[in-house]
């Protein structure tokens, strides 16, 4: 199922080499309209669209990979032999609004959950709201780079993924 990658560090990603600061919950502080953005509980894709006439989705590598035992994101999820990793950028009306990393134990991908590896083009979100059978079990909150971070770890039908969304400069959490 797919060609493993040697990815072990998150800065290898879109998230370039700047570290996240996670907040606890007693340090954050939040303005009210970001903070109802970053509290979301509803696909972010759905939210977005409200602000434009086209959310896409740009592509930035997807794959199988391993994770160091090590690695905060390995420590988040169960322990896998391999992990399926997609990253994307959702941009509104052309514009790059949100950079999405999502991984996936490859237990995950059993049964119905196998079509997370096919969706392309095609939101995360799209995928995930389109039933009943999800559930979140906390959102992390940090800062990258004067930049809102989030991460959920989700349950699809009780298996879990990892998500985590950068809010890029131009998206509508810091304007609307």
């Amino acid at each position: 199922m797919g060609v493993t990658v040697k990815i072990s560090h998150i800065n290898q990603s879109l998230f370039c080499n700047q570290p996240i600061h996670w907040f606890s919950t007693q340090e954050v502080t939040v303005p009210n309209p970001i903070y109802n953005w970053l509290t979301e509980l509803g696909s972010m894709t759905q939210r977005l669209a409200r602000y434009c006439q086209q959310v896409t989705v740009k592509l930035y590598q997807e794959g199988f990979i391993l994770l160091d035992s090590q690695d905060e994101e390995a420590k988040l999820l169960p322990n896998s032999q391999r992990y399926w990793l997609r990253e994307v950028v959702l941009l509104g009306d052309g514009c790059p609004w949100l950079y999405g990393r999502t991984v996936i134990p490859e237990e995950t991908l059993t049964g119905p959950e196998s079509e997370l590896i096919n969706l392309g083009s095609v939101p995360l979100g799209k995928y995930l709201f389109s039933g009943n059978n999800l559930t979140r079990d906390y959102i992390n909150l940090g800062i990258q780079n004067n930049c809102w971070v989030r991460r959920s770890l989700l349950r699809l039908s009780a298996k879990p993924l990892l998500l985590t969304e950068l809010f890029l400069p131009d998206s509508p959490i810091y304007t609307k």
